[in-house]
């Protein structure tokens, strides 16, 4: 499915008026909350509340901050348009159980509609290559106002994936194997809360990224890898040092090009 979408700069979701400068919230879902009036007040979204469960729920899932002070909340659940964006900073910082264990200072919350399946990994994409950057970070924390917030956060440019590499939450697509792995063995009181929780996950993916997923696993039983030591654990043959560098420490999702299943960074594999 083609999408209509065809903005190239983060600029064109985000206007000076959906940035609160000095967010009031101290802790991360009142910050929610503090940005989604934000959004009604712009009538870019309808009800508040809908769209805070959903979040909420994502969140309990997996925390969405990407470490580094910045958060990335979102969800997926119709908008009056493609996509509403609200961004909060903070100066003391808001505990958002990052992976890195430090507070958040950088709240940018996405909603996106349900018929745009791919527009949240576009938009991902342009944002992470950015948000890697400590220059970059700098600027959005060092911001002395509204518009220099503004201003740096209009020069993220999206770009779509590379052919080879699907940009995702490589840890939420592991996730989802683990659920639906459980499901197989799961009691009828466990199987609600396990649909749920792959539902959530289901909703954030691309649809052919999915789809490749579901017949990874009919097939095989399992569709993501892990890449240990430079060795695809689906198919034990060795990556390209080039390909096996770029997996190592990341949470995108790559394909190996032997038996064709998704693979990601090794758990157990820290420098």
């Amino acid at each position: 499915m083609k999408s209509s979408f065809k903005s190239s700069y983060f600029s064109d979701f985000l206007q000076p008026s959906q940035i609160i400068f000095n967010l009031k919230a101290k802790d991360g879902i009142r910050a929610i909350e503090e940005l989604l009036d934000v959004l009604v007040k712009q009538k870019l979204i309808k009800n508040k509340k809908v769209v805070l469960t959903r979040i909420i729920d994502r969140e309990r899932l997996e925390s969405t901050a990407l470490g580094h002070n910045v958060a990335l909340p979102h969800a997926r659940v119709d908008t009056n348009g493609e996509i509403a964006v609200a961004v909060g900073k903070s100066k003391e910082g808001i505990n958002f159980n990052a992976v890195d264990d430090k507070k958040v200072h950088i709240i940018i919350l996405i909603i996106w509609n349900p018929s745009l399946p791919g527009l949240f990994n576009h938009l991902f994409a342009g944002l992470a290559k950015f948000l890697r950057k400590p220059g970059f970070r700098q600027r959005l924390f060092g911001a002395k106002n509204k518009m220099e917030l503004f201003g740096a956060l209009s020069e993220v440019a999206l770009s779509l994936p590379q052919e080879d590499t699907i940009i995702s939450r490589g840890s939420l697509l592991m996730k989802l194997q683990e659920i639906e792995i459980k499901k197989k063995k799961a009691k009828k009181e466990q199987m609600k809360k396990l649909k749920g929780q792959a539902d959530l996950i289901r909703e954030e993916l691309d649809e052919a990224l999915v789809d490749r997923f579901d017949r990874l696993m009919e097939r095989y039983g399992f569709a993501v890898a892990e890449v240990d030591l430079g060795v695809c654990q689906g198919c034990n043959i060795n990556v390209a040092t080039g390909l096996s560098s770029a997996i190592e420490g990341s949470n995108d999702i790559y394909v190996c090009e032997n038996c064709g299943k998704f693979m990601v960074a090794s758990k157990n594999k820290k420098k």
